[in-house]
């Protein structure tokens, strides 16, 4: 640990803690308990008799201290922030069994790694390619999931992917992301929202600097969504976080932030026209391992068709079982990516043609994609479907069959869109449905 502000702070038997980089959070509570938050074997509690409600108090008058704030029964919360380490004490006249206590380390590092991940099969290489192609060609994208689950790891790592030449600015209520520190040679400005300067505030004086990039942290609040529409709808690009419990439903998700009564299909058609992907991290501890293991469990496609009603494809889903559901690039995003002078090549563009979700049967010359994982059972299908232009979208639970004419051209080993106009997907409904199996894997 390399903290100036904290460096005369006597962290005692928490030491250790503070110098394994393996462990995330330090959680005091309940009279001596103390449980760590650790990359690779989750949550557990850890046996330290040093660490009781006499150091702790001690260790809180110190934060207030240095911090400048008072501790007491007056004011029983005492929030302490410095480049890499934030507490938030509570007071035992309001935590009645004693003395709590949150250490929450943030690192000026990129944890994540690409040989790694791949490895660990945190992500597929297809689909990692595609994430790396998409920073590359400017899209929008929103990661989500559950706390502890590693999304601003993720947008970190995400962001190591931008061009050099690039500018990009950082917007954050508590600092996680050390851009700035990271890489200390490119042009970054990192930003800290307060009491004086709230998220507009700090929104009007960003753009302004003319970024390339603004990364806000967590959207948790009506004013982080407006921050977020705004930033999209002025022509520059974000990395963001919420909490979601899949990444189909980040758009909803935005919309119960709000705190107005704005019409919902009209804020939906916003957020999916300007943000290109949603990507949802799940976290778990395995149950023959015990290793806490942390995925890319969903990345969904957004956009507008020609109707203007909001759509989404689901691209990628790994569902609790780890069956893997693929579909392909929609000829929206294939098109925005080669605006932007990307152009996917053919084993991204046609990811659901090369992985065991493309069930083998052909039906009038059409490709069936079970979305199911199990062994697709299908009726009534439409014999005249296969004339039609079939958008790729993901339907849980469902059998979606996708026309083998579909919006791609292989043009010397890249695939172009044919046609941009899209129909809404004929969706074939399967006689047993699996209701075990859903959008939250």
């Amino acid at each position: 640990m390399n903290d100036n502000l904290f460096s005369q702070i006597d962290w005692g038997p928490l030491e250790e803690y503070l110098k394994n980089d393996d462990i995330t959070d330090v959680s005091y509570s309940n009279g001596g308990q103390v449980w760590l938050k650790t990359l690779s074997s989750g949550i557990y509690r850890t046996e330290n008799p040093n660490v009781n409600n006499a150091f702790m108090e001690k260790l809180a008058f110190q934060c207030a201290n240095v911090m400048g704030k008072t501790f007491n029964m007056a004011h029983p919360f005492l929030d302490a922030e410095s480049a890499e380490l934030r507490l938030n004490f509570v007071h035992d006249s309001i935590a009645t069994n004693g003395i709590a206590c949150v250490v929450r380390k943030t690192p000026a590092k990129i944890r994540l790694e690409r040989n790694k991940i791949l490895a660990d099969k945190y992500i597929t290489l297809d689909i990692h390619d595609l994430l790396i192609k998409c920073i590359e060609g400017h899209c929008n994208i929103i990661v989500c999931g559950e706390t502890g689950s590693g999304k601003t790891e993720f947008v970190k790592y995400l962001a190591s992917k931008i061009k050099e030449n690039e500018k990009v600015i950082t917007i954050e209520d508590t600092l996680e992301l050390h851009l700035d520190r990271i890489y200390p040679t490119r042009d970054i400005v990192a930003m800290k929202t307060n009491n004086i300067a709230s998220y507009s505030d700090v929104l009007v004086t960003c753009m302004r600097q003319n970024p390339k990039w603004i990364l806000l942290s967590e959207v948790r609040s009506a004013e982080a969504v407006m921050a977020v529409r705004n930033s999209i709808s002025s022509g520059h690009y974000i990395l963001s976080t919420i909490h979601a419990d899949k990444a189909a439903s980040i758009p909803n998700r935005m919309y119960s932030l709000l705190e107005t009564n704005q019409d919902i299909e009209q804020f939906l058609a916003s957020i999916h026209r300007y943000v290109q992907l949603g990507i949802y991290i799940r976290g778990y501890q395995d149950k023959e391992t015990k290793r806490f293991i942390r995925e890319i469990a969903e990345v969904t496609e957004f956009y507008v068709d020609k109707d203007n009603k909001a759509r989404s494809n689901t691209i990628y889903r790994k569902t609790a079982e780890g069956s893997v559901i693929k579909n392909n690039p929609s000829p929206y995003l294939i098109d925005y990516l080669e605006t932007q002078g990307v152009i996917l090549p053919k084993n991204i563009a046609t990811l659901a043609d090369h992985e065991d979700s493309v069930d083998p049967t052909i039906m009038n010359n059409q490709q069936v994609v079970n979305t199911n994982t199990q062994t697709p059972n299908v009726q009534n299908v439409n014999p005249n479907v296969q004339n039609q232009t079939v958008q790729s979208q993901n339907i849980v639970n469902q059998n979606r069959v996708v026309s083998s004419n579909m919006v791609n051209q292989n043009v010397g080993g890249v695939v172009r869109p044919i046609n941009q106009n899209v129909s809404q997907p004929n969706v074939v409904t399967p006689i047993n449905q699996n209701p075990n199996i859903s959008n939250n894997g």
